[in-house]
């Protein structure tokens, strides 16, 4: 059997990670999103650590520095950007919430031309600004940090992929993230026992953290062994439409013209940055 191409495994990964948003997004009426996000970060935790067997011995305190503030953003990026889905339309969290990465590849560009993008994702931005009405400011705000530690995320995954083999490294920050997420997770929710006991819950958590993490992961992993990372940046300026099309797909959160207008900005943007940076490298969670 011939295996899919990178372009289409990439392709998957996305339209992977965007249902299981909407998945997670439509149990938001039976559950609160930090339990969601806690089901999803022990399901790929679990899998990942059973997968990858991670060597822990003879690791270097920079070792665990890195792989800590690896995990720590990783934990904090999914639990904002599941508290900015709560609020907000998903297209429109995944487009704010892609303003992270987008940055970083225009400051890692270094090129005065490459303000364009900047202005051109600035307009994407302001014509969501224009139906404010029509958002949550706390949501908006979830996905700005949600996009800070997305950046943060690419940023520490190539010091932690430099320091930890393989899914070694993932495995691990997988782990913490899920154990800096339960305190808050115990301090927040007060229906643990009832969210616990119930199998249609569990369940649906576990294959959120399957299409979320599980299948993504996966499927970028062996897709960057023999595609371009810019290439890779381009395919994942999609992110937002997929999301806007999940939405209305499964939880039909129709946009408006003028916000699919913004979703063409921002994803034009990501696109023309993408295409100026050389550093784009890492896989995307979200």
């Amino acid at each position: 059997m011939q295996r899919p191409s990178p372009i289409v495994l990439v392709l998957i990964g996305i339209a992977s990670v965007q249902l299981g948003a909407g998945v997670a997004k439509s149990l938001f009426d039976e559950v609160s999103p930090t339990v969601i996000v806690w089901l999803r970060l022990v399901t790929s935790a679990a899998i990942l650590a059973a997968y990858a067997r991670p060597r822990l011995r003879r690791r270097t305190s920079h070792d665990w520095l890195v792989v800590l503030g690896f995990g720590a953003s990783l934990g904090l990026m999914n639990l904002a950007i599941y508290q900015s889905f709560a609020r907000i339309p998903l297209g429109i969290a995944v487009t704010i919430e892609f303003i992270g990465p987008l940055t970083l590849a225009v400051l890692g560009s270094r090129r005065a031309r490459d303000l364009i993008w900047v202005a051109l994702a600035a307009i994407g931005v302001g014509l969501l600004g224009i139906e404010r009405a029509d958002l949550d400011v706390v949501g908006v705000v979830w996905a700005l940090v949600a996009g800070a530690m997305w950046a943060a995320y690419i940023l520490l995954s190539g010091s932690t992929g430099r320091r930890w083999e393989g899914l070694d490294g993932l495995a691990v920050a997988s782990i913490i993230a899920t154990l800096l997420l339960t305190p808050v997770l115990v301090l927040t929710d007060g229906a643990l026992g009832d969210t616990f006991s119930n199998p249609h819950i569990l369940l649906l958590g576990a294959a959120v953290g399957l299409l979320s993490s599980v299948v993504p992961y996966s499927c970028e992993l062996v897709a960057l062994r023999s595609l371009r990372a810019a290439t890779f940046g381009i395919l994942m300026s999609l992110e937002p439409a997929a999301a806007a099309l999940v939405g209305i797909l499964i939880l039909q959160e129709v946009l408006s013209p003028l916000q699919w207008l913004a979703v063409g900005c921002v994803i034009v943007a990501s696109i023309g940055a993408t295409r100026s940076s050389a550093t784009i490298s890492a896989p995307v969670p979200d």
